[in-house]
């Protein structure tokens, strides 16, 4: 009786807060269908050469939307896309879903997701962003080029601190229990249901260490998003799922041609530089490297005129500025 009135109370209170964060931070873009019949939120402006931004882990469009987007408006028609399972885009259609489900969306998945909503949206040979997890998915959209003829091929690419490569060893306990079918059916619904506020503002801040996040980005981010059970699946299931992955898509990189401009903090202990964009640059003959010297994993926040002008020298170099 205990474990049942437990498991209900548990249910009650992560459903409550699930709609305490979509009415708090709903969404702010348009929907576009594909195949399979999920739908991609977006936000889109500007006019000029096209720009695709894909955020990272946990997080959702908003993220570009505080700042970075509307610095771009002005030069490039600017796409924002959430990426599956995340903010308020549907999972990769036919993935297990469910509670005691551990399938996450690989890059190439959610690449072939939001090149098909770009297609519908009529963006073309676009300078394809990605920060941190949005990294490797904008890598895996450049690959695809390799053996697609498609107008949403990448003319370019920028990684901010993007993963990239598989790494040493194994991901901690909070990915590996989360990510299994126990952690989607108890542990995700208990912290979904539990944790504090100001965990969820501790885990922002250490992300952005050594420095500080942006005043007012805790409170626009709509990080209580990502603690609606579905979304915390999807999220911890894609991290503990990538690394054969990355195995896979890193043996295609030196098949790459593309410029590629990456912006990498040399104090990020999120993605590690050593490990992901020094690997990289050793590999692809046109990925050019700006090392932020103490710059944490969120560099198009700590300095936002070197994320622009690494979009500029991108666009530049495929000829489309």
């Amino acid at each position: 009786m205990a474990l049942g009135i437990a498991a209900v109370l548990t249910g009650c209170t992560a459903t409550y807060r699930t709609a305490e964060a979509e009415r708090a931070f709903p969404p702010i873009g348009k929907f576009v269908t594909v195949d399979g019949g999920a739908r991609v939120h977006y936000i889109q402006a500007g006019d000029g050469p096209d720009v695709v931004l894909i955020h990272g882990a946990g997080g959702n469009l908003r993220d570009f939307k505080f700042d970075l987007f509307d610095r771009l408006t002005d030069h490039y028609r600017v796409t924002a896309f959430d990426r599956p399972g995340l903010g308020y885009t549907d999972r990769y259609p036919g993935i297990a879903d469910g509670p005691f489900a551990t399938a996450g969306e690989s890059p190439r998945q959610q690449a072939t997701m939001l090149r098909e909503a770009a297609l519908a949206l009529g963006v073309h040979d676009p300078v394809v962003v990605g920060h941190s997890f949005g990294g490797i998915v904008a890598y895996a959209w450049a690959v695809m080029g390799l053996d697609e003829d498609s107008p949403v091929n990448a003319s370019a690419m920028v990684s901010f601190a993007g993963v990239a490569m598989p790494w040493p060893g194994e991901l901690g306990p909070y990915y590996q229990i989360n990510g299994s079918a126990f952690g989607g059916a108890v542990t995700i619904p208990l912290i979904s249901a539990f944790v504090p506020t100001s965990k969820v503002e501790d885990v922002i801040e250490g992300t952005f260490a050594p420095q500080a996040a942006p005043d007012g980005y805790a409170e626009y981010i709509g990080a209580p998003l990502a603690l609606r059970p579905e979304t915390f699946r999807a999220n911890v299931r894609q991290v503990n799922t990538l690394r054969p992955h990355a195995v896979e898509l890193s043996q295609r990189y030196p098949e790459l041609t593309l410029p590629i401009e990456i912006l990498h903090g040399t104090a990020d202990t999120t993605v590690p530089i050593d490990i992901h964009s020094e690997k990289v640059i050793s590999l692809v003959a046109s990925a050019h490297l700006t090392r932020m010297s103490g710059v944490g994993h969120m560099p198009h926040h700590v300095d936002p005129e070197a994320a622009i002008a690494a979009i500029d020298r991108a666009a530049a170099r495929a000829g489309l500025r």
